[in-house]
């Protein structure tokens, strides 16, 4: 059984850092694209960032290109999101997910197979 376990998330001030991470199991994290998305009250699911079986390839949304930074560690089955300059449009519930991967980095929540439970970040102004 596939688990995605996100955690980090928090209440946070305007300018400030968190890190999250995602603890994958029941499959084999190195052949998964992974992706991290969020999603805000009455809001869409978006796309916040993706990253390759190897991290070759990192894909960005704009909203965040420059203050978020995303990484993998596949000995360690965990996929991280840095966020820096933390702004309160950032307040969403963020979700990592994973599909069967390939180099392209897929922007649709539908591209994604798995998904964890989410975790919630809040920044305050």
């Amino acid at each position: 059984q596939v688990q995605l376990v996100e955690s980090g998330g928090g209440l946070v001030q305007a300018g400030d850092s968190l890190r999250l991470s995602c603890a994958a199991s029941g499959l084999t994290f190195s052949r998964f694209q992974m992706g991290w998305f969020r999603q805000a009250p009455g809001k869409e699911r978006e796309f916040v960032s993706g990253i390759s079986t190897l991290g070759v390839n990192i894909g960005y949304a704009d909203s965040v290109k420059g203050r978020f930074t995303i990484s993998r560690d596949n000995a360690k089955n965990t996929l991280y999101l840095v966020m820096n300059s933390l702004k309160p449009e950032d307040t969403a519930v963020y979700y990592c997910a994973a599909r069967s991967g390939d180099r392209l980095i897929k922007r649709r929540p539908g591209n994604y197979d798995y998904w964890g439970q989410g975790t919630q970040v809040t920044v305050a102004s």
